[in-house]
């Protein structure tokens, strides 16, 4: 039986806008006498689902929401909210961002300058945390490393991972480091549970979507399919079942610019010579 949490605890109302909306959302079950079996009914979820969303560990999305205001008359206000937030920049996004990355079954990531966090050496990692000048750096790295425990789990997720060729090129550290840290990528690559392709930068492929900027898809059977997209701070975290497909769409589209895996782990090899 789960342990029941204190008011403290619990999601705090001026934390954040999704602090707000897991408070306000108990709060008017509360007030209507409502179980968390009945609440599930109104927003089509289960029990523990419902658990989460109040706990702050899931995020309502927007046909929860509209479910929610339809059975409740409240001219729109969950969805409203919903809408908000979701648009909203929040570093505290990032840790339940990890939280989710630690229970994924299937990680599908884009990285469009920087090798992405999961994939990295400890020597790549820190000498890319020591050039962003961090107050903690020593902390910073071994929170960065722990990421990758995900790879030895008993049931590690599929990751596939789409790098541009730019992503490789920047020189982070030195000559060494690098080599170190692309003879990984070929050594992560070659594990049956790993896929990692390369978006060659040629005319070929020209403009895309990657260009936008980094994102990953996480899907896991506690929590669908959730898009993380990053920027300087945090980044945002969405779980609207229609902006994730936009994401799932934009991986698509990158996936069908990227060399196959040989041809990638050529590349990746022909990179590493180039650093001789």
């Amino acid at each position: 039986m789960a342990t029941k949490r204190s008011p403290d605890e619990l999601p705090q109302p001026k934390n954040n806008l999704w602090d707000f909306i897991a408070y306000y959302l108990r709060f008017q079950r509360n007030q209507r006498g409502l179980s968390g079996e009945a609440l599930g009914r109104i927003i089509q979820a289960g029990k523990s689902q419902v658990s989460r969303i109040e706990t702050g560990e899931e995020r309502l999305d927007g046909t929860q929401a509209a479910l929610l205001d339809k059975a409740w008359n409240t001219g729109g206000l969950f969805s409203i909210l919903v809408w908000y937030a979701s648009i909203g920049h929040d570093p505290q996004w990032f840790a339940q961002y990890l939280k989710l990355e630690e229970r994924a079954s299937m990680i599908r990531l884009y990285a469009s300058q920087l090798i992405h966090g999961l994939l990295q050496t400890e020597d790549y990692a820190g000498a890319l945390i020591a050039g962003g000048h961090s107050p903690t750096p020593d902390e910073d790295l071994h929170e960065r490393l722990a990421r990758q425990a995900v790879f030895s789990r008993p049931k590690p997720p599929y990751v596939a991972a789409l790098l541009s060729q730019a992503s490789l090129e920047w020189p982070v550290g030195t000559p060494e480091i690098m080599r170190g840290q692309l003879q990984h990528l070929v050594d992560l690559s070659e594990q049956p549970d790993v896929t990692i392709r390369l978006v060659p930068r040629t005319w070929n492929v020209g403009a895309h979507v990657g260009l936008q900027g980094s994102f990953q898809l996480m899907s896991g059977t506690d929590f669908g399919e959730v898009a993380f997209s990053e920027s300087p701070g945090g980044g945002r975290l969405v779980s609207c079942p229609p902006d994730v497909v936009n994401y799932a769409v934009w991986y698509d589209r990158i996936s069908a610019k990227a060399l196959p895996e040989e041809p990638s782990r050529d590349l990746v090899r022909s990179l590493m010579e180039e650093l001789r």
